[in-house]
């Protein structure tokens, strides 16, 4: 991108007069050495502008953001990564900017700076793993409408206190949440169904590692499902875990297969079993 120069002034604010673009995208175009006057590279927001000289933007790969978590799979309708523990999905009223949107925002207008971003479901904050997000409304749209109809798979990882009882079993309850967003098996019929299935993958002396399938996506369902059985997830604080000193939820989805309505095709996305899950199953 090039400018000449029309009349005296200082860069960031001339730039910012002269360019459909945020201030703050221009100061990051200035923090990372991508913007030259006259050929000459400069960071100084205030540097003094003469008229008739060049400004020249470098947006190519090299000035562009990354993520600092991993992509699992992107095109031009949906970007799909998995999002670390620790992270909101989305804004709340105390926390705006430090979200999985935001951050994925950011880095697709860093490519583009007409590129929009939409969540198309979320995971808890502590929970971490696969999150699909659309770049169009359209998109957004035909994932959010039908999602229970275009997902037929989601799969997590879990490491949990104690040793169940079964194998593999299938937990159906019922679901409500009182007024302080705390989520309790209620009396049969007395709530939102929530079914959870999982299977022991590997057993250590304190804990459990667990495959565990969902056929409903309640609010904290696993969480609450474990917790009703005396076997509260590792670094579920919320949820009967008070005592634990780790400093994460051991809870990650691991697997998401959905119909994707662009390819007309199932796809399948999968990521490995966070490194901290097998250090804790084998050290414990």
């Amino acid at each position: 991108m090039k400018l000449v120069v029309k009349k005296d002034g200082v860069l960031l604010d001339y730039l910012y007069e002269n360019l459909d673009m945020p201030k703050k995208r221009i100061k990051q175009y200035l923090t990372h050495g991508a913007i030259f006057v006259n050929n000459n590279k400069t960071t100084k927001f205030d540097f003094k502008l003469v008229s008739g000289m060049t400004i020249m933007i470098d947006t190519t790969s090299k000035n562009k953001k990354s993520l600092p978590f991993a992509i699992l799979f992107e095109d031009d309708h949906i970007i799909v990564v998995n999002k670390p523990s620790g992270l909101l999905t989305i804004a709340t009223s105390k926390e705006k900017e430090k979200t999985l949107f935001h951050i994925v925002r950011e880095y697709l207008i860093s490519k583009d700076r007409n590129a929009k971003v939409f969540i198309v479901h979320r995971l808890d904050r502590d929970t971490s793993g696969i999150v699909v997000l659309a770049k169009d409304i359209k998109t957004k749209n035909q994932l959010q409408e039908n999602w229970n109809e275009f997902v037929s798979l989601r799969e997590y990882v879990a490491v949990v206190n104690g040793h169940p009882k079964k194998e593999e079993d299938r937990i159906v309850q019922s679901l409500k949440e009182t007024k302080t967003n705390l989520v309790y098996v209620s009396k049969k019929g007395d709530g939102r169904e929530a079914i959870t299935n999982y299977k022991l993958i590997k057993s250590s002396k304190k804990y459990s590692m667990l495959s565990v399938k969902i056929e409903t996506g309640r609010k904290n369902q696993i969480r609450v499902a474990f917790a009703s059985l005396k076997m509260p997830i590792v670094g579920d604080k919320k949820y009967g875990d008070f005592k634990c000193q780790e400093s994460r939820l051991y809870l990650h989805a691991n697997r998401l297969k959905m119909y994707y309505p662009v390819i007309k095709k199932d796809i399948l996305f999968e990521t490995s079993v966070p490194i901290e899950f097998k250090k804790i199953m084998n050290d414990n």
